[in-house]
């Protein structure tokens, strides 16, 4: 009698695990196209609704705030209810919160909307990232962490690209929140089908409860090191100097440069969305979304040279040093924004791939998930601040300049950071400069 052999679709096989990693990945697509929808339709926004920057600022903020609270009690939850449960009531969470946005009639509901849509988009993420560690452990764990964020960072490509355009198309901005609320009715869909595959998949592999990842235990905060917290300021001064920016960032290439909102083209719908992509340099959202198509494309090719190269810290020191000319000159100048804007995408390539691989180099393993919580809500600390202080800055002066500056001396400060990391990491051994061999 023979044993019978596992189907070419059975949850062993690589195809299986990469099938379920589509879905996976997909559970966070809707609220990426969502989180920069306000962006993208800024100053349609600000017309039709009669609100001032400061308050797209708050959108940003109310959404950073929600997601500070979630970790801290979001790995508690996700422990008590399983990877199944949690993403579908996180899921939900960031439907039900786009809804409300796209209903609002004023400042208090959009701000009450995006709040709920925090709450479960930023948990998530972390059960998407605890969901392809319980599949991936030993496993192409790299290489799908990669995947995963390209697919995922689809959503904010296409938020930045086809929104303005919606709204044009169909003379309604409603309709452009629409999509993104059915956008994250489509994730929840998924959501359905990752619940049936990671379902069977556990039945048949008996995989073992994944770990809630990013909880803070407070009693580890002692004994991290000196380059744990240079790498968590760098975050947190680094992270508040793209997605802040980024957020108002449409309004200003509009406003101060003139480029229109959409490309000038005829046809249908899906002609012009084709033709937005084909010419993304030639609109406001399509340049505000180049630093991330930088990283959509370039970041699992970025991780894979860290891991082989090392070079960590002095990496950071080149992305940090990269922001500080790249916002200074759209301050102070008028020159073409394209190329500081790729400068901004080569530097949210670098810094990403080189930081976050850093934590549990710098870190007792059993101290890992205690060290990216921490670090995680330093990081949206920063990004509840900077969106409102962008947004007042420009309201009271009138111009662009005062924010580029603080962007720039953000990126400054990053710089100082990254230098005291490359110091600190030397007294600790050069592990963040080493390579793959040695590390």
């Amino acid at each position: 009698m023979t044993s019978a052999i596992p189907g070419a679709f059975h949850p062993s096989t690589r195809l299986y695990r990469f099938t379920i990693l589509i879905f996976i990945s997909l559970l966070v697509l809707g609220s990426y196209f969502a989180y920069d929808s306000i962006g993208a339709l800024e100053t349609t926004l600000m017309r039709e609704l009669n609100l001032d920057r400061s308050t797209i600022g708050n959108l940003y903020t109310a959404y950073s705030v929600a997601a500070i609270a979630i970790v801290f009690f979001g790995g508690m939850l996700y422990d008590k209810l399983g990877p199944r449960k949690a993403s579908l009531l996180f899921s939900t969470l960031v439907f039900l919160g786009a809804v409300i946005v796209a209903v609002a009639k004023g400042k208090w509901m959009l701000i009450f909307g995006r709040l709920i849509f925090g709450a479960g988009s930023e948990s998530l993420i972390v059960v998407q990232s605890a969901i392809i560690s319980r599949w991936f452990k030993g496993k192409e764990m790299a290489m799908a962490f990669g995947i995963a964020l390209t697919l995922s960072r689809v959503g904010t490509l296409f938020s930045f690209n086809t929104e303005e355009l919606i709204a044009d198309h169909f003379h309604s901005f409603r309709t452009a929140l629409w999509a993104a609320a059915l956008l994250c009715l489509f994730s929840v869909v998924c959501n359905l089908v990752f619940v049936a595959m990671d379902r069977h998949g556990e039945r048949e592999l008996s995989l073992p409860k994944a770990g809630a990842g990013d909880k803070i235990v407070f009693s580890d905060l002692k004994k991290f090191t000196s380059s744990y917290w240079f790498v968590v300021l760098l975050c947190v001064t680094f992270y508040s100097a793209i997605f802040p920016f980024t957020a108002l960032s449409t309004d200003m290439f509009h406003d101060k440069w003139g480029i229109p909102l959409v490309s000038a083209s005829n046809g249908g719908f899906l002609t012009r969305v084709f033709y937005n992509f084909t010419h993304m340099f030639s609109t406001a959202p399509g340049i505000t979304s180049i630093a991330i198509a930088a990283s959509m494309f370039f970041a699992p090719f970025a991780g894979d040279l860290v891991d082989r190269l090392g070079r960590r810290a002095s990496l950071m020191v080149v992305g940090s040093l990269l922001m500080i000319p790249a916002h200074l000159l759209m301050g102070i100048t008028h020159w073409n924004p394209i190329p500081m804007m790729v400068m901004l995408g080569a530097a949210f390539v670098l810094v990403p791939a080189a930081m976050w691989p850093s934590v549990p180099l710098v870190v007792e393993e059993n101290r890992v998930g205690t060290a990216f919580g921490l670090m995680t809500a330093i990081q949206n600390l920063g990004l509840a601040l900077f969106p409102y202080l962008n947004g007042k800055l420009r309201d009271v002066t009138g111009t662009y300049t005062s924010t580029q500056v603080m962007f720039a001396g953000l990126g400054l400060a990053g710089l100082v950071f990254a230098f005291l990391l490359l110091r600190a990491d030397k007294r600790h051994g050069g592990v963040l400069e080493a390579g793959s061999s040695k590390a």
